[in-house]
């Protein structure tokens, strides 16, 4: 019995040491990820090493996957897709379930625009292949108007902020915490949101290489995200404090975003499959996309038990 116990200790000795001699990469947006974990204290007995990487968008975060800097990162379904008909090796481990309400088109206060309508052959910036441009073509789709009914400035997030603010664009096609920043702390108005029109997912991805050679630490994160996700579901005000502090920003900003997100991260399943082919459906119906794919492809299924674990269901 002895031995048996020695023997244990041993092995979970050893499986600690090797997870010692790991980093994980992980990119982030705003400090989302870390933020949400370290307020829910998730990260305080990390066995392994976690090197943050700070992006301000999907599309250079997906760049550094590709590129071999990061090993997981979290992006939205649209800058996803394009990664994947853009034959990126990458792949979804977990979905980021939320409401659409940040999803949105926004006006400055004082805008005479008052709804979606309005912007018909006016100038809206967004980010090539992000949410934001998602949410247009979908926007576009739902009012039976062409590609042409308006003009689509494409503008990295910071470009297009200055863009806004100059009054060189009528409108901004955004995405959260750039929906709240501009309601809380420049009373912009949104005049449509992402709620009924497109799916709004969020994944955490990884690239084939860290599913294979780090498939124990990515589990064991994603069940510690999911963990601080389901925590922060009634500690929004922890939550808010924490993200704030990360990104110096307001409190009021982060309240106004996380209070009606409700964010949190579910398996792989069949809805998520089906949504994410709504959005590749949708690209392949405007152009946008080289060749039509299946999302069954280049999703993986394989760590929903480590997403449910930590989730609690």
């Amino acid at each position: 019995m002895i031995r048996l116990i020695v023997a244990a200790a041993l092995a979970l000795a050893a499986i600690d040491a090797a997870f010692a001699q790991t980093t994980l990469r992980v990119g982030d947006q705003k400090g989302n990820s870390q933020a949400v974990m370290e307020a829910a204290g998730v990260l305080k007995d990390v066995p392994y090493k976690i090197e943050w990487k700070e992006f301000a968008a999907a599309a250079p975060l997906l760049e550094a996957l590709a590129a071999g800097a990061i090993d997981t990162g979290l992006v939205g379904d649209a800058p996803f897709t394009f990664a994947a008909t853009a034959k990126i090796p990458v792949k979804a481990i977990a979905a980021v379930r939320q409401s659409r309400d940040g999803l949105a088109v926004v006006v400055p206060e004082n805008s005479p625009i008052k709804s979606f309508d309005d912007l018909r052959g006016k100038k809206i910036a967004t980010g090539r292949g992000s949410i934001g441009h998602q949410l247009i073509l979908a926007a576009l789709e739902s009012k039976g108007w062409q590609a042409s009914d308006v003009q689509i400035v494409f503008l990295a997030p910071s470009d297009a902020k200055v863009a806004y603010t100059q009054g060189a664009v009528d409108a901004w096609s955004t995405w959260e915490p750039y929906v709240s920043q501009e309601e809380v702390l420049f009373r912009s108005r949104r005049v449509i949101t992402a709620d009924g029109i497109t799916p709004g997912l969020g994944f955490q991805v990884a690239t084939p290489d860290a599913i294979k050679g780090k498939r124990a630490e990515l589990e064991d994160f994603v069940r510690r995200l999911a963990a601080a996700r389901a925590w922060s579901q009634n500690n929004v005000e922890g939550y808010a404090a924490t993200w704030g502090r990360l990104m110096n920003i307001p409190p009021a900003v982060p309240l106004n975003w996380l209070a009606r997100a409700k964010i949190r991260i579910a398996p792989i399943d069949d809805s998520v499959v089906a949504d994410e082919q709504k959005t590749i459906d949708l690209y392949d119906r405007w152009g946008l996309i080289r060749q039509k794919i299946n999302a069954a492809d280049i999703v993986d299924r394989s760590f929903g038990a480590a997403v449910e674990k930590g989730a609690g269901l």
